[in-house]
C-alpha cells in the first residue's frame, strides 16, 4: 500500500513559478516508478514529468520550464516539481503518480489546483 499527498498548488500569473511536493508513505521501499500528470478541463489527463530510477523524463510542452526531483527520507519519498515561467496552459489539477514492484500497483495522489491567470 502506498499514500500519496500532493500539496503546493494554487493561483499565479503567467511568468510566475510554483513547487509542487508529493509525499509518499507506506511500502516506498517498494516504488519503482514515479511521475507528475495533469488533467484540464474537458481534456485527458496527460504525463507532465517522470522519475525513474534517477532518469527524467519531460513532456515536450514542459521542457525548460519544469523540473522534477526526488528526496528520501527515513519513512517518506518526497517527489517534487518546480514549475517556472508558469502559461495559462498550464492550468490543471495535478497528480502524483507512483508504482510498486511487483505487480506494477500504481497509487495516484488526490491531486492539487494549479491556476495560471492574470
Amino acid at each position: 500500500q502506498l499514500q500519496l499527498v500532493e500539496s503546493g498548488g494554487g493561483l499565479v500569473q503567467p511568468g510566475g513559478s510554483l513547487r509542487l511536493s508529493c509525499a509518499a508513505s507506506g511500502s516506498i521501499f517498494r516504488i519503482n516508478f514515479m511521475g507528475w500528470y495533469r488533467q484540464a478541463p474537458g481534456k485527458q489527463r496527460e504525463l507532465v514529468a517522470t522519475h525513474n530510477f534517477g532518469i527524467t523524463n519531460y513532456a515536450d510542452s514542459v521542457k525548460g520550464r519544469f523540473a522534477i526531483s526526488r528526496q528520501n527520507a527515513k519513512n517518506t519519498v518526497y517527489l517534487y516539481l518546480q514549475m517556472d515561467s508558469l502559461k495559462p496552459e498550464d492550468t490543471a489539477v495535478y497528480y502524483c503518480r507512483s508504482t510498486l514492484v511487483p505487480g506494477q500497483n500504481e497509487y495516484w495522489g488526490q491531486g492539487t489546483q494549479v491556476t495560471v491567470s492574470s
